[in-house]
């Protein structure tokens, strides 16, 4: 038996969800596992709901359920007598939500989890993908949903897919005069009153700096609907925090809502038995005094929310800077190398002054190169300590107008905030540029579970604690942060460290009982674990150009230089693993708002110029993720191509980043993509990207796919195989020149240049010979093809354009290639023959007559031997 439930206490979003899942699953019952929502219940008891197969919980054995679908909920404590059902290992569970996932969420056999406004948003975008049109009485069950989760669609957590999905119910014919009737409801005498007590015994507290509003109240008799007053006494008193626990007979009932990312409230309501969203979450709690309860929020509301943001907290270090005796020159190379707008100046450790990059280029304009800095620096500067909170630093920078503040702790430089600092800092916690905001101070620690394995998800908070506990602050950086925002897996571990990161990599080996490589050039090192899984460690670091395409030179920094040198915004990310802070996510130049519009976006405007590599990196994220090139990015693009910048790159720079593209999902449209901008042409000089080309690497899937599929167990390099297709009409004199310049491996090398000529002879005698009979001699089919790889021999399956041909070739590669003669050059020396170059014309000629099946057994083979050589 199917069985379509939801949690207790369910709301439209629930009816809504439940009534879609039916049209998904045909033959399931409906249940509610206990009580609904006032407003939903009125509802009910006006709707013909009787249709839709809806059961009581007494109807249903619990023991013939089969096949178990939640929606809009994954916690088994929410869906009450369902929850041991939803644990059996024999029952199938599906799961629909948009819930973020947590460590008590179960984990079903299918899962369709996004983060939008309401599941009935989820199901109404499988409707659209499956073509399912819902009824007009579906559609405004399902509208109610989307409108009581959204607020009208007013919440802050509303998106785009909301938007859409009301209007394709609208499209379908909800009634948004029945949506209206039962979400716009005038309070009853009971609620006013309850309104009123509320309000009276609200009260502020601050707590990590942000004030949280608690109410309570304790009556005799049931008032439903506590989340309506919660709204409205939030918008009466203008907080953005609000706690209200109400007492009823022998229960307490929690409603919490806030408009801040610092405080997740479904976080917190989870600690009571109950859940929601961070921004929307309720709960409720037997057998504990108010008070006491009240207490125990508070205490856990000061746990959850992060202190009160500090110099110290946002400061970049360490600090790049230049000694007294510097001078205009030093000053200007160094600002323009790091692109910084201001340094501070010290005397040995003693900080000085602060030249600004204006005042340089002024005197440089002047000729005063050669003078000492200290001509030029600013003395009349202001300084604050590392305890300093975001208001005094933010006086600071406006009343004095300094680029930076220098952070100084027992006369010594320990940081600075610059006002860019300041100004991302000051907009991710006071509202800002809407979602932007909130997607900057985003936490993943409740996202990680559903994403990463458990046995990595203890690895990393290991290595964050272990960071912790030496003092230093490690980053989880790169793909993995990026795919994990977008839900896609990617464990690719690279960390980096403020501080000594091979020391600090050293130690993780020793805790791992794994192995260390060292680089000490760029402070970087890579762990081997016992299982194989290998993590990056680097220290933070700068990297700056000596000139265009050149290697880059490397200086230690902080983290927000360090994600600095990256290539594009969406690779930026970096997540918080020291145990105080693991989940939190930094996000310095705005790439999950990149993430969000599906944008390739470099840093800043010589990003090509610096590295060309990163065009094609460009192409190849594009295509991998489904984004587009931003236009600004895609003009600097197009000019790095048009000034040649991107030929003074290295083969094997650029032979790197091919081996990278060819073993893309998205390879076709990676190529033409490369050969839209003209960037094949830095890989050879005629290299093009056409329909005959496209028809080459299509046909060459096929063959890779069709070769992995015979499961032989066989290492082969598919990349060869696509390098192959890929200067499959490069002449001869160019495809050498092309090898050599790439610094391709002598090996692939032959392959590219010698072993190719083979294989298209072989090619033209098989097609002669498939023209003259239906199917060559199988002798001849091994003899054409056995001296090639198998690489080749997957790319003459792609070049084949003849049925026969085709089935030759694949005959060989599961067959022929395998059969042997069952004599050898001892076994012929002891039939009698003298040993010499004549044994491998006659070990040939037996293996011939074996594969045309002239010879089945030894004794035929001895046979044939003294026919042909003894008589």
């Amino acid at each position: 038996m199917d069985v379509i439930t939801t949690h207790l206490n369910a709301d439209f979003d629930c009816l809504g969800a439940m009534i879609a899942a039916r049209r998904l699953y045909p033959e399931a019952v409906l249940v509610f596992p206990g009580s609904q929502e006032r407003g939903l219940r009125d509802f009910l008891l006006h709707s013909t709901l009787y249709a839709y197969n809806f059961k009581r919980l007494k109807e249903i054995d619990l023991s013939q359920i089969s096949r178990l679908i939640l929606v809009d909920v994954r916690q088994a404590s929410r869906i009450g007598p369902f929850a041991d059902i939803a644990r059996d290992p024999q029952v199938d569970l599906h799961i629909y939500d948009h819930h973020l996932s947590e460590e008590e969420s179960l984990k079903g056999n299918f899962e369709r989890i996004e983060a939008v406004g309401a599941t009935t948003t989820v199901m109404a975008r499988i409707f659209v993908e499956q073509g399912i049109v819902p009824t007009p009485d579906e559609a405004t069950m399902m509208m109610l949903g989307l409108y009581e989760d959204t607020g009208n669609l007013l919440f802050g957590s509303t998106c785009a897919e909301d938007y859409s999905a009301a209007r394709f119910l609208l499209e379908q014919g909800a009634c948004l005069d029945t949506v209206a009737d039962f979400l716009v409801r005038e309070m009853t005498p009971e609620q006013v009153d309850l309104l009123n007590s509320l309000l009276k015994s609200c009260r502020r507290v601050l707590i990590q700096g942000i004030e949280i509003g608690l109410t309570q109240a304790s009556l005799d008799y049931y008032v439903p609907d506590i989340a309506a007053l919660a709204h409205k006494i939030k918008d009466i008193e203008n907080l953005s925090v609000l706690i209200v626990a109400v007492r009823m007979d022998d229960r307490i009932f929690l409603v919490a809502r806030s408009r801040l990312p610092e405080v997740d409230v479904g976080e917190l309501m989870q600690q009571f038995g109950g859940g929601g969203h961070s921004f929307a979450a309720s709960a409720s709690v037997r057998d504990l005094p108010l008070e006491q309860l009240l207490d125990q929020l508070e205490n856990c509301l000061k746990i959850q929310i992060s202190p009160k943001m500090t110099a110290g907290s946002l400061m970049s270090s360490p600090v790049i800077s230049l000694p007294l005796g510097a001078t205009i020159r030093q000053a200007g190379e160094l600002l323009t190398r790091f692109n910084f707008n201001a340094a501070p100046v010290l005397d040995e450790t003693q900080l000085v002054g602060v030249v600004a990059r204006q005042l340089v280029e002024k005197a440089l304009h002047h000729r005063m190169g050669e003078s000492p800095i200290s001509e030029i620096m600013s003395s009349d500067y202001v300084q604050a300590t590392s305890d300093a909170d975001l208001l005094k630093l933010q006086e600071m920078i406006l009343t004095r107008r300094q680029r930076f503040i220098p952070i100084v702790d027992d006369d010594l430089l320990v940081g600075v905030v610059t006002r860019t600092d300041l100004l991302q800092q000051l907009v991710g916690k006071n509202g800002g540029t809407g979602a932007n905001s909130r997607l900057k101070r985003k936490n993943l620690g409740r996202l990680l579970p559903s994403i990463v394995p458990s046995d990595m998800l203890r690895l990393l908070k290991q290595i964050g604690g272990l960071a912790e506990d030496l003092g230093l602050k490690s980053y989880l950086v790169g793909g993995f942060v990026r795919d994990l925002l977008l839900r896609k897996t990617n464990f690719d571990i690279d960390i980096v460290v403020e501080g000594d990161g091979i020391l600090f990599a050293e130690k993780i080996a020793v805790q791992l009982g794994g192995r260390v490589k060292v680089h000490h050039k760029f402070g970087t090192a890579v762990i081997i674990c016992p299982d194989g899984l290998t993590i990056d460690i680097a220290t933070a670091r700068l990297e700056y150009y000596a000139a265009p395409a050149a290697l880059p030179e490397v200086e230690y920094a902080s983290i927000r230089h360090d994600l600095y040198r990256r290539d594009f915004s969406i690779n930026t990310l970096a997540m918080i693993l020291n145990r105080s802070e693991f989940g939190q996510v930094l996000d310095f130049f705005n790439g999950q708002r990149d993430l969000k519009d599906r944008s390739i976006r470099v840093l800043h405007n010589l990003s090509f110029v610096e590295d060309p590599t990163r065009v094609f990196r460009a192409v190849r994220f594009e295509q991998r993720l489904g984004f587009t090139i931003g236009g600004q990015t895609e003009r600097f693009l197009k000019s790095a191509v048009a000034s040649q910048v991107v030929g003074r790159v290295g083969g094997r720079r650029i032979l790197n980043e091919l081996h990278h593209i060819l073993g893309e999902v998205q390879v076709v449209s990676a190529l033409k993509r490369l050969d839209s901008f003209g960037l094949l042409t830095f890989v050879s000089p005629s290299l093009k990207f056409d329909a005959e080309a496209e028809a080459l690497f299509t046909a060459a899937e096929r063959a890779l796919n069709w070769f992995e599929l015979l499961y032989t167990g066989e290492a082969f390099d598919p990349f060869l195989v696509r390098l192959l297709c890929l200067f499959d009409r490069l002449p001869r004199r160019e495809l050498k020149k092309t090898v050599v310049r790439l610094e391709i491996k002598v090996a692939w090398q032959k392959l590219l240049v010698s072993e190719v000529l083979l294989a298209r002879k072989a090619l033209a005698a098989l097609e002669r010979a498939c023209d003259r009979t239906s199917e060559p001699a199988p002798s001849k089919i091994h003899f054409w093809l056995n001296p090639l790889s198998l690489e080749m021999l997957i790319y003459l399956l792609a070049l084949s354009k003849t049925e026969g041909v085709s089935r030759a070739i694949s005959i060989y590669v599961t067959k022929l290639r395998h059969q042997y003669a069952d004599l050898d050059g001892h076994d012929l020396a002891a039939l009698g023959l003298i040993p010499g170059p004549e044994f491998g014309e006659i070990l040939n000629n037996l293996l011939s007559a074996r594969l045309d099946g002239k010879v089945t057994s030894r004794q035929e083979e001895i046979a044939l031997v003294e026919k042909l050589y003894l008589s």
